[in-house]
C-alpha cells in the first residue's frame, strides 16, 4: 500500500517526544524479549501514577520542551 506525499504539516503534541523518549529509555535499560507488552506496562504504570495524583508525565514533558 502506497501514501501519496502531500505537503501537510504535521505536529508532535506537546510532551509526547519526552514520553517516547523516556519509554525508549526504560526499553534499552531492561532489553525486555516482548518489548510491546513492556510498553503497555510502562504506559500502564505511568497512568496509574496520574491517576493517583501524581506527577502527569506528558505535563511534565510539555513544561520541558
Amino acid at each position: 500500500m502506497s501514501i501519496a506525499s502531500t505537503n501537510t504539516n504535521m505536529r508532535v503534541p506537546a510532551g509526547f517526544r519526552n514520553l517516547l523518549e523516556g519509554l525508549a529509555r526504560e526499553v534499552l535499560r531492561e532489553q525486555p524479549t516482548d518489548v510491546v507488552a513492556f510498553a503497555a506496562q510502562y504506559f500502564q504504570k505511568l497512568l496509574e501514577q496520574r491517576e493517583a495524583g501524581g506527577v502527569d508525565p506528558v505535563a511534565w514533558g510539555a513544561m520541558l520542551e
